[in-house]
């Protein structure tokens, strides 16, 4: 390195001293050099750069501080492919539904990896986890590893299911909610601790107690790292920030919170150590040291694999299911007469029963409140960034191989109003069904929804959505509601489904929720980071 730094020294004095070649002529020269190779660069078909770069920050500045909002501002002015500068760094930004299945479905192995990020790999051990993991083979094995263990565990529908541990859980949180006695409570903690217990007992095999103090440091630790985790983005842009004091401040917390976890982990990884049933997996813990022991289906799987592995489950198992109830009773205390028709359906079909996975065919209406939840409150608005691992084209434009950040808009793909008649139509072609003609998916009958559930095999929630009740929800959330999610799916899919309609059509069967007498509306804005959180709120529980 020192003999590098002493010959371009060197070059630099014996270039200066060319006959009439000034130092001002030199900087000149270079400046001029290096416009020529970002032109030249710009000129290879890339996707466009926004207005607002500056020097340095990039775009980082006319990004503020909702930077959803920006992007989908700024998708309207330069179509659904460009280009953000964040910091000296380029950012490919896909928008809209015919992208975002481009490069996720179509080609998804192309857009499959993981940029080096250093806030999101301080707390994934540079990829030795899932979720930020760099494409590759041991990725994929630790994927499908972990995939025929929840399924064995009992992550899907129908014969061995997790449905009866779900409804335990679901009774339990209802058992919970009824000791407040129509008293103004915040629901964010028990929804945590009950959501969390479902992905707790299929990775560690236990669960916690609502009042436990160990799952309380916990839940306070995983809600830390999520918002350390976005206060911290200027450090991920700039990761020499993380040595200067004060500015390194969200880093700092965020590692310590990150130990909190991993320490847990740990012990629960020990504690499963000692009593490992090889004969009869109990849990992922139990499958994955045995897998250590045998190394059979992936190659050099390590205790450190094991526990970001669990740690992943746990994250994400946990925050996004929690908060998308979080919103979904918010927005039913403001809608009251939405509410009442929940609870119309519910006691038709349901009854006085335990709602259980079967009903869900049934309840068309409690369906179609949490797609619209889904919707207008996306958990996660900005997905977690991708990396190219070939040069590939999208649209018109040229993503060259290594493209370290391919940032995804899901948001503008789940709310794309032109393109909803178009998704239906080639969905029921893919799926070899008669399509639907255009005309007729403006007609929003019974007929043209069972011509629609034949064609796409989807299961509709009931057939029956009236005019205002569902169909527009539905049609809403379809583009992400089944395979558009690629190489990168997330694994806890089908669980969190579960997992939503059971907790809520429990809820809803049981209590009327509102506003405190006397308080004011809440705050319907929420906390933007790595997820779309509620702001703090109370509501009242009244038995029915």
């Amino acid at each position: 390195m020192a003999g590098a730094v002493q010959w371009i020294a060197e070059s630099v004095h014996e270039i200066l001293q060319a006959p009439g070649l000034t130092l001002q002529t030199f900087v000149i020269f270079c400046l001029a050099f290096l416009l020529t190779c970002t032109l030249l660069r710009r000129s290879q078909n890339l996707p466009p750069y926004p207005a607002g770069r500056v020097p340095v920050l990039g775009h980082l500045l006319a990004l503020g501080r909702a930077p959803h909002l920006k992007l989908t501002a700024w998708r309207r002015q330069y179509g659904d492919v460009f280009t953000v500068r964040m910091g000296m760094e380029d950012v490919v930004v896909l928008n809209g539904y015919t992208a975002v299945k481009d490069a996720l479905v179509d080609r998804s192995e192309l857009f499959a990896s993981r940029p080096r990020i250093y806030m999101l790999d301080s707390i994934a051990g540079d990829g030795k986890d899932m979720v930020a993991a760099r494409w590759g083979p041991g990725f994929r094995q630790r994927k499908r590893f972990a995939t025929i263990a929840l399924k064995n565990l009992g992550m899907k529908v129908g014969r061995g299911s997790i449905e009866d541990n779900i409804r335990e859980e679901a009774n339990c949180l209802r058992s919970r909610v009824a000791e407040y006695e129509g008293q103004p409570f915040d629901f964010a903690h028990d929804v945590t601790v009950t959501v969390a217990n479902v992905i707790c007992s299929m990775v560690f095999g236990k669960r916690y107690d609502y009042e436990d103090e160990t799952f309380q440091e916990l839940s306070k630790a995983v809600t830390a790292v999520v918002t350390e985790l976005a206060a911290g983005q200027i450090i991920s842009v700039f990761p020499a920030l993380r040595f200067v004091p004060g500015v390194n401040r969200a880093g700092t917390d965020l590692l310590q919170h990150v130990s909190k976890i991993h320490q847990v982990m740990w012990e629960e990884i020990s504690r499963r150590r000692e009593h490992l049933h090889r004969e009869n997996p109990r849990d992922f813990l139990d499958f994955c040291l045995l897998e250590i022991d045998q190394q059979d289906k992936v190659e050099g799987l390590t205790e450190e694999n094991v526990m970001y592995m669990a740690m992943n489950l746990f994250l994400a198992g946990t925050e996004t299911t929690g908060n998308t109830l979080l919103w979904a009773l918010l927005y039913l205390t403001q809608n009251p007469a939405i509410q009442h028709k929940v609870h119309e359906e519910l006691d038709a079909v349901v009854g006085a029963s335990l709602p259980t996975l079967s009903h869900r065919s049934r309840l068309p209406y409690v369906n179609a409140c949490l797609l619209e939840t889904m919707r207008i409150r996306t958990l996660v608005p900005l997905a977690i960034p991708h990396s190219t691992t070939q040069d590939v084209k999208v649209q018109k434009f040229d993503i060259p191989k290594g493209t370290q950040r391919v940032e995804l808009e899901v948001g503008g793909a789940q709310s794309d109003e032109a393109e909803k008649a178009e998704v239906v139509k080639q969905t029921a072609v893919e799926e070899g069904g008669r399509p639907p003609a255009l005309h007729e998916v403006g007609r929003q009958d019974k007929q043209l929804l069972e011509k629609i559930k034949e064609a796409v095999h989807i299961q509709l929630e009931g057939a029956k959505l009236n005019r205002n009740d569902g169909w527009e929800l539905y049609m809403s959330y379809l583009p992400l509601l089944r395979k558009e999610v690629g190489r990168r799916v997330c694994l806890g899919e089908q669980l969190a489904r579960m997992e939503l309609f059971l907790f809520f059509s429990c809820l809803l069967q049981s209590f009327t929720f509102n506003t405190p007498e006397g308080a004011p509306p809440p705050n319907t804005d929420g906390i933007l980071g790595i997820t779309w959180t509620p702001n703090p709120y109370q509501l009242c529980a009244t038995p029915r």
